[in-house]
Order: C-alpha cells, then sequence, then structure tokens
C-alpha cells in the first residue's frame, strides 16, 4: 500500500512544477507587454515627428501658395480670395481630423498581449475543470 507521505511529497513536487510553470507563463507575457510597450512608444515617436515635419513643410507651403493666390487674385475680389482659401483650409482641416481618427482608431495597443492572456485564461479553465 502506498504510503500517504508519499503522496504528499507527490502532490508538493506537483504544486512545485505547476508553480514553475504559471511563474515562466507570467514572465513570458510579461515580455510580450514591454515588446509591445516599446513598438507603441517608437511608432507613436516616429509618428509625431513626421507630423511635425509634415505640419511644418506644409505650413510653409500653405503660406507661400496664399500670398500667391491672393496676390494674384486681390485685383478681382479681395473678399472672394480671402473666403475661398479660408474654405479651402477648413475642408483640408476636416479631411485631415478624420483620417488623424482613423490612423488611431486602425489598431489596439497591447492588442496581442490582451489575445495571448485570453488563450491561457481559457486554457487554464480548460485544465482546471
Amino acid at each position: 500500500m502506498a504510503d500517504p507521505t508519499d503522496n504528499i511529497g507527490k502532490l508538493g513536487n506537483a504544486s512545485k512544477r505547476l508553480t514553475r510553470r504559471l511563474l515562466l507563463i507570467g514572465e513570458n507575457r510579461v515580455e510580450l507587454l514591454v515588446v509591445e510597450a516599446l513598438e507603441e512608444r517608437d511608432r507613436l515617436v516616429r509618428a509625431i515627428v513626421l507630423a511635425l515635419a509634415a505640419a511644418t513643410t506644409g505650413l510653409l507651403a500653405g503660406i507661400s501658395l496664399s500670398a500667391a493666390v491672393v496676390v494674384l487674385g486681390w485685383p478681382y475680389s479681395p473678399l472672394g480670395v480671402l473666403l475661398a482659401l479660408g474654405g479651402f483650409y477648413t475642408v483640408v482641416g476636416i479631411v485631415l481630423c478624420r483620417r488623424i481618427n482613423a490612423l488611431l482608431r486602425e489598431r489596439r495597443p497591447f492588442a496581442d498581449s490582451l489575445d495571448q492572456l485570453k488563450k491561457d485564461r481559457a486554457c487554464l479553465e480548460k485544465i482546471l475543470e
């Protein structure tokens, strides 16, 4: 007949193995989260730098073209030229704001980590049933 202390020892070893595996899974998930956080930070920094460069060059081009249009159209209708430019810039601003919102909604941050955690939970629930 099996000795009760052997069963307790086996149970202790099994719980140690389970604890080690859970810690290893947790460590892997934290590493994945850190990698995704770094990727998101890099993506955000690149987007900010590109946006600033685009805004700067766009502003300079817009000022130059606006000045040229105003100079060319001033003899015909000064108010009409200024209203047309204002309307044009308003439409462009609205289009750009919509594109920025679409870009921000395009990808959920940490989606891979959340999906992996859901898979881990489902696997653990299946094992513990």
